[in-house]
């Protein structure tokens, strides 16, 4: 398989799910520097934190998807320009020192934004994941900068305790990723 191939193969694998990609494209010390935001699962090293940040995102976005805008090769480094698509659809959860911090509300909006991602490749797989994304882009689709009608369905979600449920759902769908694709490792 080449660079090129492994790395559209880790996007492919987020937008999926597909485990026996995931175990072609990432290596086994596979880490992800951009895990912080997400749960503790998508910090595992491996196929695992992958499988299990696909969920993540999966849970929020329906029908992800990442275009590839352009791609260059240097060695063991893959840099990967590309938009990141889909509906949000479900809560959008995210962490900060391993606790909830923001639990967005599903809003049905499309979103779309471009993001850069510097790949290191080892043995022919993926070892380590870096990005520079476009957030605010982001944020303002999902209506959440000043003005944006969904901070206030944020602030009743923490309210009632949605946020914190959402985050358990979420966080547990993930683990369980994470726990199959290491069982099939062993």
């Amino acid at each position: 398989m080449s660079a090129e191939d492994a790395a559209r193969g880790l996007f492919t694998v987020l937008a999926t799910g597909d485990a026996e990609l995931a175990a072609a494209v990432v290596h086994r010390d596979f880490t992800n520097r951009q895990a912080a935001v997400s749960p503790a699962a998508c910090s595992l090293p491996g196929p695992a934190g992958v499988l299990a940040s696909g969920v993540w995102l999966r849970a929020a976005f329906s029908d992800l998807d990442f275009p590839v805008v352009d791609l260059v090769h240097d060695g063991d480094r893959v840099w990967i320009r590309m938009h990141m698509r889909g509906r949000h659809t479900g809560p959008f959860v995210r962490y900060r020192d391993g606790e909830l911090d923001q639990a967005i509300p599903p809003t049905g909006v499309e979103i779309d934004t471009e993001q850069v991602h510097l790949l290191q490749l080892r043995e022919g797989k993926v070892v380590r994941h870096e990005a520079v994304r476009d957030d605010v882009t982001l944020f303002g689709q999902l209506g959440l900068l000043p003005g944006g009608a969904t901070l206030q369905r944020i602030q009743e979600w923490r309210a009632s305790g949605e946020a914190a449920r959402a985050a358990g759902v979420i966080a547990g769908a993930a683990e369980r990723a994470a726990a199959a694709a290491r069982e099939q490792e062993v």
